[in-house]
């Protein structure tokens, strides 16, 4: 199994009290401890005290270099209007971070619980800047330096692995609002296992300021999940602006500014043969999309020969997906479907994917392509027939002249407000 079971058991925080945590009532109040003392302990402890109906203040300035496990919360608020910033230890982190397993993801801080509010403008910031420079640093050979950079498809690595700076797990009825993330290493929020989940009004930035660029910097991941919403936010990053991973079903996105985005992105899926994989019910509207490599997306690896691949052959399906009112601005390809991701074209063609896609409606997608892609804004492409698939209210158009609609194996090419035409290769591993 890739993914843990441990973390549906993961104990209750179980912390000593402290007298950097000041208890009011059921308030429990961290002092930090300045200096660059490490103040996770005392912030477990605060959670430790207010784990059932209290509230935990992080008002001031906080160093973290332990990680922060906080499990069986029920109705805590978490009032951070201070700053957390989790120390620029590689040494301890990339080891020590909690392992999630899908996709070899680990985190700086796992929350758990029923009724979980946290709130109050602050900011996380994760130093996101050793990492991205750290490989760069050490002297290894080209090929270990992207082993420990980027691990496998779409992940981390076990000999580098980079924390997600804060993971909602094996929770219910979480409301996450106001808060600024900076400098992820990796994703910058992970929804793992979890349902009723909501963000909204937040400010994400992953911006390198040396020659060396971020990774995997995701605003979102969701994965295993349900009853996602995510509104009112803006993101500045080098990857996807949301995307739904395997299993996740009955998702709302609204009203975001995505920029140096590839897009919100449905998958990847069926990287893993033997395993099925499921995105369902889900509704984007209100997207502002800029200087990205793709606006609407969704991305299915091919089939495999091989029984124990992890780059293709997996089953299931993704059905029911809306994307309306969203605008494109200086993107690569505004809207994009690829049944062949990351999968060699000839394998492709002889092991087409095994996981459908059907009932994908684009309404209202509007603006303007980057033209690195010529004149193309549109490039549907299917390895086995996908069914269901409507556009209406397109008015796209590219720098670079005539708009290009590609579409291959569509079966409803009659409910596309464009011609489409056959692209001049007929399977895709871009």
């Amino acid at each position: 199994m890739r993914f843990s079971a441990l973390l549906a058991f993961l104990p209750v925080v179980i912390a000593a009290s402290s007298p950097n945590v000041k208890v009011q009532g059921n308030r429990c109040t961290v002092v930090p401890l300045g200096g660059g003392q490490d103040d996770g302990p005392n912030i477990l402890s605060a959670f430790a005290q207010c784990a059932s109906g209290g509230t935990v203040v992080l008002d001031k300035y906080y160093v973290v270099n332990t990680v922060l496990v906080t499990t069986g919360l029920k109705d805590v608020g978490i009032e951070l209007s201070g700053t957390v910033q989790y120390t620029p230890n590689i040494a301890y982190w990339s080891p020590n971070s909690l392992f999630m397993s899908f996709q070899n993801a680990t985190t700086y801080w796992f929350l758990s619980g029923d009724n979980i509010h946290l709130y109050g403008g602050g900011t996380l910031d994760a130093n996101g800047q050793v990492w991205w420079d750290y490989p760069n640093k050490a002297r290894l050979s080209s090929l270990e330096c992207i082993k420990c950079t980027v691990g496998t498809a779409g992940g981390s690595s076990r000999t580098f692995a980079r924390p997600v700076p804060l993971t909602v797990g094996n929770a219910s009825n979480v409301l996450i609002e106001e808060l600024t993330e900076i400098g992820s290493p990796f994703w910058n929020n992970f929804v793992y296992q979890s349902t009723n989940v909501t963000y909204r009004k937040m400010n994400i930035s992953t911006t390198s300021y040396s020659s060396n660029p971020t990774a995997n910097s995701d605003g979102w991941d969701i994965y295993r999940s349900s009853y996602i919403t995510i509104e009112d936010s803006t993101i500045n990053n080098d990857d996807d602006c949301v995307s739904f991973k395997p299993n996740t079903t009955n998702v709302v996105i609204s009203n975001l500014y995505c920029n140096g985005s590839h897009g919100i992105s449905v998958g990847s899926l069926g990287q893993y043969a033997g395993e099925t994989d499921i995105v369902a019910n889900v509704y984007v509207n209100g997207i502002s999309m800029n200087n990205a490599q793709n606006g609407a997306r969704i991305k299915v690896f091919g089939g495999s020969p091989d029984p124990n691949s992890s780059a293709g052959g997996g089953t299931g399906y993704v059905q029911n997906i809306t994307f309306e009112n969203f605008y494109v601005n200086n993107v690569d390809y505004p809207i994009y479907l690829n049944q062949c991701y990351d999968t060699d074209a000839d394998i492709c063609a002889e092991y087409p994917s095994k996981l459908t896609i059907s009932d994908v409606h684009y309404i209202n997608v509007h603006g303007m392509s980057s033209g690195n892609e010529g004149d193309v804004v549109v490039d549907l492409e299917c390895s086995s027939e996908c069914y269901d698939i409507t556009a209406t209210g397109t008015n796209l158009t590219s720098p670079s002249g005539t708009a290009v609609y590609y579409c291959e194996n569509i079966a409803t090419e009659s409910e596309l407000d464009f011609t489409c035409t056959m692209p001049p290769n007929t399977t895709s591993s871009s």
